[in-house]
């Protein structure tokens, strides 16, 4: 680092990182995105000349050694997320990831230990944690307007893959037909199990519930040719934390309704919030508030605080969200006593918890929370055939 003056290095310029990622980081001051990477020399040089990045390669490894560099940012698709991650580690980077960083949590976990090992601050791309109606009932929850939670109902509303037509971008073909494939549940569910944690803020004890596949035939990018896709397109969950607080989940690619379509409630023995990230109107979130003397919900406005300089509720929702994000990453790398949120160890404890809903769902039957040792392994195995 420069003074107050973070360097960061893109790996992957695909839509995601040209919508949210480059953008946010190129909105806070504090940053310079020097250096973009990805195998697609078509697509990095179209970055490049976009963002105004002059330093371009098609191998990060390349951007490993550059002491230049301070943080790097891991935004390619699902599968090579942890071998980036790692290498960047290892090389004393600062690391943000997309998630999973890997389908296996114990891998996450190692990735989280050899952060800490080295000093190093890691986030995941936990997008919707850092929208500014999640942090605001965050700042309610904890200020104890809900009193004693009891609930927790926690909806993603997609229907992206509803027409089978809609070419399907994580697939593979390899597995095994016979069974459900993880793949809603991690790929789109894993935001709203990781507000789920961080708003009950308490150990996850057991888990039960099932995965369908509603589609059986879709449209494959890579091929361009209708294949069997035996993948979870729908499922739903029942969460324990201990005796006191339920939780339910529901994560799909078929429900009808704008994405990203995160809503999260919680109920408590003194009020409760509902609130919702869904594009309609032109706004792109909500958040409504009851208590127990005023049971009717009530919209909320949201403090200016939690907004970048100049945002509104108006903006492109993966716009907003994502300056918060990387904002959030900045002030954690340059305040060494600022209290991480949203890492790598966060990454583990929701990667833990979708292999748990798969060995539910493998089993028929609850699984116990935290995973032992035979039940990690198995829900790791099913996700590496997956």
């Amino acid at each position: 680092m420069t003074g107050d003056r973070i360097r960061v290095a893109v790996v992957g310029t695909g839509r995601w990182a040209q919508v949210a990622h480059i953008p946010g980081w190129q909105r806070d001051p504090r940053v310079e995105v020097v250096a973009l990477a990805d195998v697609d020399e078509s697509a990095l040089a179209a970055a490049a000349d976009k963002f105004a990045v002059d330093r371009a390669t098609t191998d990060y490894r390349e951007l490993l050694g550059d002491p230049g560099i301070d943080v790097v940012d891991v935004v390619t698709g699902n599968r090579p997320h942890f071998q980036i991650s790692w290498d960047a580690l290892s090389a004393g980077k600062h690391v943000l990831c997309e998630k999973p960083v890997h389908m296996d949590y114990r891998k996450t976990r190692q990735a989280a230990e050899l952060a800490a090992s080295g000093g190093l601050r890691t986030k995941l791309g936990f997008t919707f944690r850092y929208a500014p109606a999640v942090m605001y009932a965050k700042e309610l929850i904890d200020s104890g307007f809900v009193g004693e939670p009891y609930i927790f109902n926690g909806y993603e509303q997609n229907s992206q893959w509803i027409d089978p037509a809609t070419p399907l971008r994580q697939f593979d073909p390899d597995a095994d037909p016979s069974q459900v494939a993880v793949s809603s549940i991690e790929g789109y569910g894993a935001p709203i199990i990781d507000i789920m944690h961080w708003w009950l803020d308490r150990p996850l004890t057991a888990v039960v519930g099932a995965m369908r596949n509603f589609v059986p035939e879709r449209m494959v990018r890579d091929t361009g040719r209708m294949t069997r896709a035996n993948i979870d397109d729908g499922d739903m969950w029942i969460a324990e934390f201990g005796p006191d607080v339920l939780a339910s989940i529901q994560s799909s690619y078929v429900t009808v309704g704008n994405y990203p379509g995160i809503e999260a409630r919680i109920y408590g023995s003194e009020g409760a919030l509902i609130i919702r990230l869904v594009d309609e109107f032109g706004i792109c979130q909500t958040i409504k508030t009851a208590t127990k003397e005023a049971v009717e919900f009530v919209e909320q406005e949201i403090p200016a605080r939690f907004f970048p300089p100049g945002g509104s509720s108006r903006e492109p929702w993966d716009y907003l969200f994502y300056s918060n994000l990387v904002s959030d990453f900045t002030s954690e790398i340059l305040d060494p006593g600022r209290v991480s949120q949203g890492d790598f160890a966060q990454g583990a404890l929701v990667q833990e918890t979708i292999n748990a809903f798969e060995a539910s769902h493998r089993a028929r039957a609850w699984v116990s929370f935290p995973l032992d040792a035979a039940g990690a392994a198995g829900a790791a195995g099913a996700a590496g055939a997956a």
